[in-house]
């Protein structure tokens, strides 16, 4: 069982509050609370709520990956052999658990996972290739995308229509 709650109940305050962690997670507690009325200890407490009931999942610093050198982003489709639970479990643990996949879906549709993957160099791609699909028995296909620009970029959640309590 998760240690999350499934259904928290969120009013309008908390969206606020949600609203503007997402644009920056480093504001003061005592400028949230300005900004959405209430006490700075009133945020802290409703931020500690929302982090334990799993609402934010993380405090996390975006990074450029081009200023890092990690400047290819390559969008994924792999198709796998066996659609078992273990073998489909399997898949999303090794993918989970690989640096290069920023992020990764189990998708409906001909392929079976979307991964956007980060890489320094076209080298780096293919030994990630043959390390992740070529020595993987249960992968009968994958297809690359290489990302041109990076438009949009973000995981910010739309909270416009989310209806609170």
């Amino acid at each position: 069982m998760s240690k999350f709650s499934s259904d928290p109940t969120l009013d309008r305050f908390d969206l606020a509050i949600l609203d503007i962690l997402q644009r920056d997670n480093t504001t003061w507690q005592r400028a949230i609370g300005e900004a959405v009325n209430l006490s700075a200890p009133a945020v802290q407490r409703r931020i500690k709520r929302m982090e334990e009931s799993g609402v934010i999942r993380a405090n996390v610093a975006l990074v450029d990956p081009n200023l890092l050198g990690q400047s290819i982003t390559v969008l994924v489709e792999v198709e796998i052999i066996s659609e078992t639970a273990d073998l489909i479990d399997a898949a999303k643990r090794e993918f989970a658990a690989t640096p290069e996949v920023q992020q990764c879906y189990y998708i409906t549709g001909q392929a079976d996972f979307m991964l956007v993957v980060i890489v320094p160099s076209m080298a780096a791609y293919e030994a990630l290739t043959k390390r992740l699909f070529f020595q993987n028995n249960n992968v009968r296909k994958f297809r690359s995308s290489i990302a041109m620009d990076r438009v949009k970029v973000g995981m910010t959640i739309p909270l416009g229509a989310v209806s609170a309590a």
